[in-house]
């Protein structure tokens, strides 16, 4: 009996070993293998979300993109079982089941998730020595509740209570999407006060303070790992996006349907960490501004063209009809003689047919400077979406 006892602990004991041995650590395998880091980042009030945005770094470029995904964004939600809000499933079903529907979503996998209060958010702030934002116009609003939100204008570092006073003021002039603009801005800030607190933050005996403050689904070692490698990104040079699509009320609730049912938002997210890997440098410089013109009879085809191209990031200056509307093709025409854009850009709608105009002195005066960057004019081959 003690012999039998013996090998069956033995058993036992070489087991565990083996299995100990076999187990991967998801955050080793990603930083040895330079894949491209994806984190859910929520912040969250008295248990519901106040912005949510899913933050992508690539260590090998030490490039970003941050994408904002807005609360009402509708869909039906296996996690709910109806048409709601995404934030509902957060609220109702708690991060896993929402970063699983955000996964769906997006098309991408999200292995890591960050949740922070905006009370430990406003701790955090001070503990950073606070957050540099840029505020365009002074702030001086009295709230419904007697209550006065007071913000200078300028670039301020701003203290934690002037953070949550920066996300919470309501101004009747703002459209929805400046206010997820300044939630993107805080998120950026934040990015940037991690890299400049990377010498002292992430010291272990330092670090403590922090990793309290978050929630996460990675234990405190992996999770200072994570930050410490992401707050390298160069956050001048990131790429904020933002979901787009019609805003329909459903059951009494203002929801935002992505275009195309989601897939432009799928596309989006593939477009762009394609870029991040492919380190092509000259597609975050700045905003590159777009003509769209329709060269056939369909009617409205520039200006839906027009919402998709603006969702990835481009500015569209008008969309108006061609000189005809008998195209037979599209055609994108490249005013700056910039490739890798142009050829980005036709990726979006696939279209191969570029054709790179002369590129005039900067002597050739105010018509020179007021073209666009790139011209795209639609042909029948364009089904809304892509070029056939």
């Amino acid at each position: 009996m003690i012999f039998l006892l013996l090998v069956f602990l033995i058993i036992i004991i070489t087991s565990i070993v083996i299995v100990s041995a076999l187990q991967v650590n998801p955050v080793e395998v990603i930083i040895e293998n330079e894949e491209p880091i994806k984190i859910l980042f929520v912040l969250e009030d008295d248990e519901k979300v106040l912005f949510t945005d899913v933050f992508i770094y690539y260590p090998v470029s030490g490039r970003g993109a941050l994408f904002n995904i807005p609360g009402n964004t509708g869909a039906i939600y296996s996690s709910l079982g109806r048409v709601d809000r995404i934030d509902a499933v957060y609220h109702e079903k708690g991060i896993d089941a929402y970063r699983k529907e955000i996964e769906t979503l997006s098309g991408q996998t999200i292995p890591f998730s960050i949740v922070c209060s905006v009370d430990d958010f406003s701790t955090m702030t001070d503990l950073l020595g606070g957050l540099r934002i840029f505020v365009p116009y002074p702030v001086d609003i009295q709230a419904d509740n007697g209550s006065r939100w007071l913000l200078p204008s300028g670039v301020n570092n701003l203290d934690g209570d002037k953070v949550v006073t920066y996300l919470y003021y309501q101004s009747p002039e703002e459209s929805s999407g400046e206010v997820q603009d300044r939630y993107q801005n805080v998120m950026v800030a934040f990015l940037a006060a991690l890299n400049k607190n990377l010498s002292t933050m992430f010291l272990e005996e330092n670090f403590k303070h922090y990793s309290r403050l978050l929630s996460s689904n990675l234990e405190d070692k992996d999770l200072r790992i994570v930050l410490e490698t992401v707050s390298r990104v160069d956050s001048e040079r990131l790429a904020p996006r933002s979901i787009t699509g019609s805003v329909r009320t459903v059951d009494d609730k203002s929801l935002l349907f992505p275009h195309y049912d989601g897939e432009l938002v799928k596309d989006l997210f593939k477009q762009t960490v394609s870029s991040l890997v492919s380190a092509v440098d000259t597609i975050y410089d700045r905003i590159y501004v777009l003509e769209v013109q329709n060269g056939t009879t369909v009617q409205g085809l520039a200006r839906n063209t027009s919402i998709l191209l603006q969702g990835f990031g481009f500015d569209v200056l008008s969309s108006v009809n061609a000189d005809r509307n008998d195209y037979q093709e599209t055609v994108i025409i490249n005013h700056i003689g910039n490739d890798e854009v142009a050829k980005n850009l036709g990726d979006i709608i696939s279209c191969k047919n570029i054709i790179t105009e002369e590129i005039l002195p900067e002597s050739a005066g105010m018509e020179a400077e007021s073209r666009v960057d790139f011209t795209i004019i639609l042909g029948k081959d364009f089904d809304g979406r892509y070029v056939r």
